[in-house]
């Protein structure tokens, strides 16, 4: 049962509540993932690369409570929990230890890239029953395909 009452329709309220829930386990993913390497990164380009990461966990982190808060709006509620995290994230496992700077480039790449196209996907899925969330997804979308360039550019 859901305190908040939405003014989507069950059908839509779905749809657009998958959506949500999975941008913000990707968002979530997606800072903790920068952080991870962040911390661990090495090599001749550490400042530049250590600190573009940090650029990224906050964007990831800004429209991730903005998408949950979101989701909470529509009568969906928000799970960033780690085990929810960890089951459904588009990203792969980060190598433990010192990460250097040329293999954190393609880290946040291959990472970026992936979620990215799951927020391609969501945009779509969410047009027609929500067009409100689907302005959030596609502000999103826009941010992390700018960092998507940044580190591109990077690794040519």
């Amino acid at each position: 049962m859901s305190v908040v009452k939405s003014s989507l329709s069950e059908t839509d309220l779905k749809t657009v509540g998958n959506a949500l829930q999975g941008a913000l386990v990707d968002l979530v993913d997606l800072a903790l993932v920068a952080k991870q390497v962040h911390w661990n990164v090495v090599g001749p380009r550490f400042r530049s690369v250590h600190l573009q990461l940090d650029e990224v966990v906050d964007t990831a982190r800004l429209h991730s409570d903005t998408v949950a808060e979101r989701a909470s709006a529509l009568g969906v509620n928000p799970d960033g929990r780690a085990s929810t995290v960890a089951s459904g994230s588009a990203i792969g496992t980060v190598p433990e230890g010192w990460i250097k700077d040329a293999d954190a480039v393609r880290i946040l790449v291959t990472s970026l890239g992936a979620v990215i196209t799951r927020m391609r996907e969501r945009v779509e899925a969410t047009g027609d029953p929500d067009p409100v969330s689907q302005d959030i997804l596609i502000s999103l979308t826009a941010d992390l395909e700018k960092h998507s360039w940044m580190f591109q550019a990077e690794s040519a």
